[in-house]
């Protein structure tokens, strides 16, 4: 494996990395309204089973897409360049649902009054359903094709956001992610709100295969998914439906693990089907050009620069995500109080 090939498979770890730990932030803080402690004297309490599951990873996740974010501007500066100048309109309002969803989140147990409280869960659930649908707006993109100009730059107009197969790869994402953050919230709660959460999710998974089902159709009508490697592609896809398929199964049979495994596969299969499905290209036009690795990465030497760092910083970042999951191990109320 040379290292182009190398850094490319980093960056599609790092992405989907980011997807499947910061996917079940997104999908917790769009549940978070419907996934409260419980009633107590006919009102509902203030805290939030979703947030309590969150909470000792939450903004942490956030280090794979800062990761991910180095990678693109070291080892792929053309790629970075064309691609965050071309969606830049999506890239914003996926920053913008950060901003304000952390500062919700965080704030939001400051508030005294009930109305405060809930404007605060308003701006949670946007915060986590704003990023939720744009990135699947963006995987949509890449998957049906970008339109380059005769320099190789491209710029994403109404029509292109808002195609039949674009807009179902938003509603999928959104719904993968709800799902995803419902399996985890399962995960982690006690058993009744567990049992909440799991069957909130299975239905949200059937949603999801529904939507899928519609990309589907576009694509074999010749309106979806415009892949160089259809075989490879195919197969991506069918693992995807599989875990799908399999994260409804196990929520709704009470397969905790079991269906976080699998929400965790269909969050980031979609990486792996825009990197393997148009390889060699990285972008790829309806024309059917694109722009290839050979063009996007940077040179050898700097290359060989980055891996140095890349040895001691990416066995850190594993290191320190698999600690604070074995720190914080264990349902919520058990042995870790609310921090939110």
């Amino acid at each position: 494996m040379n290292l182009e090939i190398a850094w490319l498979a980093l960056l599609g770890l790092l992405l989907g990395g980011y997807f499947v730990l910061g996917g079940y932030d997104y999908g917790a803080q769009m549940l978070h309204p419907f996934l409260g402690r419980g009633d107590r004297e006919g009102m509902r309490t203030s805290g939030s089973a979703a947030l309590d599951a969150i909470a000792p990873f939450f903004l942490g996740n956030e280090v794979w897409l800062v990761a991910f974010a180095g990678v693109l501007f070291g080892a792929f500066p053309h790629l970075e360049g064309t691609l965050l100048s071309g969606l830049y309109p999506l890239i914003v309002a996926i920053l913008v649902g950060l901003v304000l969803g952390n500062a919700a989140v965080q704030l939001r147990r400051r508030s005294d009054g009930a109305g405060a409280r809930r404007r605060w869960d308003a701006l949670i659930v946007f915060g986590g359903a704003l990023p939720a649908v744009c990135w699947g707006l963006v995987v949509g993109l890449l998957l049906h094709g970008v339109p380059r100009r005769a320099d190789g730059s491209f710029h994403i107009g109404f029509g292109e956001v808002f195609s039949p197969f674009v807009l179902a790869c938003g509603v999928i994402t959104a719904l993968l992610f709800a799902a995803h953050g419902a399996a985890f919230v399962a995960l982690r709660s006690a058993p009744e709100l567990a049992a909440h959460a799991r069957r909130l999710g299975a239905r949200l998974a059937r949603g999801a295969v529904v939507a899928g089902a519609l990309a589907l159709m576009l694509t074999l009508f010749g309106a979806g998914a415009s892949m160089t490697n259809r075989a490879t592609a195919a197969v991506i896809a069918a693992l995807w439906a599989a875990a799908l398929l399999g994260a409804w199964w196990c929520l709704d049979r009470g397969g905790r693990v079991q269906a976080f495994v699998a929400t965790s596969c269909a969050t980031v299969l979609p990486v792996l089907l825009v990197g393997a499905g148009h390889y060699p290209y990285l972008l790829i036009s309806r024309a059917g050009t694109g722009l290839t690795i050979e063009h996007a990465v940077t040179d050898e030497a700097t290359l060989k620069l980055l891996s140095v760092f890349g040895v001691v910083l990416i066995p850190v970042i594993l290191a320190y995500q698999s600690w604070s999951w074995w720190a914080f191990r264990g349902r919520t109320g058990s042995r870790h109080p609310s921090y939110f």
